[in-house]
């Protein structure tokens, strides 16, 4: 069964000097200020659309990865996920670096690291983002 997400932004004014906030309309979890500095430059307490972005991939990604190696027989017991977004001003997002540490226990680090670049590849946020480079550092931990 497919499911529909929604978010909702207001804005006001000029993209500079402008601001708004962006609602996670769906879960109702929260309400949250962005802002062009927020973006270009220092987030200053607000967020921005490449850290919204950051957290649907990262949190999609653990989820991507624990399904895999829960299907191989082997479920994590943790699987620990950073994704950074780089935004260029005047380019858009120019590459997108995943970083994960996870713990197996009985899996080799080839297995490990055949896993962990198949979720890259296939967690439906990954194939969504496929226009900007994704790199990815996974870290099998004892």
């Amino acid at each position: 069964m497919a499911t529909t997400r929604t978010a909702t932004t207001h804005w006001k004014g000029a993209l500079i000097g402008g601001a708004g906030t962006v609602s996670l309309d769906s879960s109702g979890v929260g309400t949250y200020d962005v802002s062009w500095p927020s973006r270009a430059e220092a987030a200053n307490g607000k967020t921005s659309p490449e850290e919204l972005i950051a957290a649907a991939h990262s949190s999609c990604y653990s989820m991507a990865l624990s399904h895999g190696l829960a299907g191989a027989g082997t479920p994590p017991e943790s699987v620990d996920t950073q994704a950074n977004v780089t935004f260029q001003p005047g380019e858009g997002i120019t590459g997108i670096a995943l970083k994960v540490q996870a713990r197996v226990p009985g899996l080799s680090e080839e297995d490990f690291q055949a896993a962990a670049q198949n979720a890259k590849e296939n967690c439906p946020v990954s194939k969504a983002l496929a226009g900007a480079p994704i790199t990815l550092e996974a870290v099998l931990l004892p």
